[in-house]
């Protein structure tokens, strides 16, 4: 399907759209950035295309813009409890990686998880301090679910 993009953006929406465009979150930047794409006439399918996504998942993008501007396409934060295990946990791991390599022992993730406990009381499983070490952040520090 061809034709001319049913939204419409001011200059100002235009260059938030370009900031968030360069956010460090991905999911948020291509949001971005598919409805600047939008803006200069490209269809869904080639936006998904480009950003091997589902038509359908532009055309979402596409309506979310329309109903609530860069606002509705910025990722927000999942509800839920305060994460106060992963809070903990970073904030052992930075202070136990801070050492120059040569100086510090070399951490598994049990290890890693008695010496969160052991500082902080907190007791967090391997498998969830696995997933707080790859996001490097607390959720919702730059990253969030749609």
């Amino acid at each position: 399907m061809s034709g001319r993009s049913w939204i419409v953006a001011t200059a100002e929406q235009r260059v938030e759209l370009r900031d968030v465009a360069g956010s460090a979150d991905r999911e948020e930047a291509d949001r971005a950035r598919a409805i600047l794409l939008s803006l200069e006439g490209w269809t869904s399918e080639r936006i998904a295309a480009a950003f091997c996504a589902k038509p359908d998942s532009v055309r979402h993008w596409r309506w979310i813009f329309g109903r609530e501007g860069v606002a509705g396409l910025r990722a927000r934060t999942a509800s839920g409890p305060d994460p106060v295990k992963a809070r903990a946990a970073l904030s052992v791991i930075e202070a136990v990686l801070a050492p120059g390599v040569s100086d510090r022992p070399n951490w598994t993730l049990p290890r890693l998880a008695d010496e969160i406990e052991k500082r902080t009381g907190e007791r967090i499983s391997t498998s969830r301090l696995s997933v707080v070490l790859k996001k490097g952040a607390l959720p919702g520090a730059g990253r969030g679910t749609r």
